[in-house]
């Protein structure tokens, strides 16, 4: 069972819809948690929830985690690819196009 903050934090990544992605940042700022874009990357490294779309959560330049490569390479850009979000030259989520606004 995950922390009432971490609940908090995924109940708010949920509704982050298909073919969008926000960032940990603004995930925070969100949540008003002041500086807490860490906190934010630790509960989506922790979750182990499906219902939770980690991975339209990438770093403030859009760029992606990783952490998601376990059985395949670019796991997460393939993800939100999927769903259409749309990616720049340097393969970083084109904020300005598939950025999440928060409503």
């Amino acid at each position: 069972m995950s922390s009432p903050l971490y609940e908090r934090i995924y109940d708010l990544v949920r509704r982050i819809p298909a073919g969008k992605a926000a960032t940990y940042g603004q995930i925070a700022f969100l949540l008003g948690m002041d500086r807490g874009a860490r906190t934010v990357g630790f509960a989506m490294a922790a979750c182990r929830d499906p219902s939770v779309p980690c991975h339209r959560v990438v770093n403030r330049f859009g760029g992606t985690c990783p952490a998601f490569d376990v059985w395949e390479k670019d796991t997460q850009k393939k993800l939100l690819l999927a769903e259409g979000v749309r990616f720049d030259e340097e393969g970083r989520v084109d904020l300005s196009v598939s950025g999440w606004d928060g409503t």
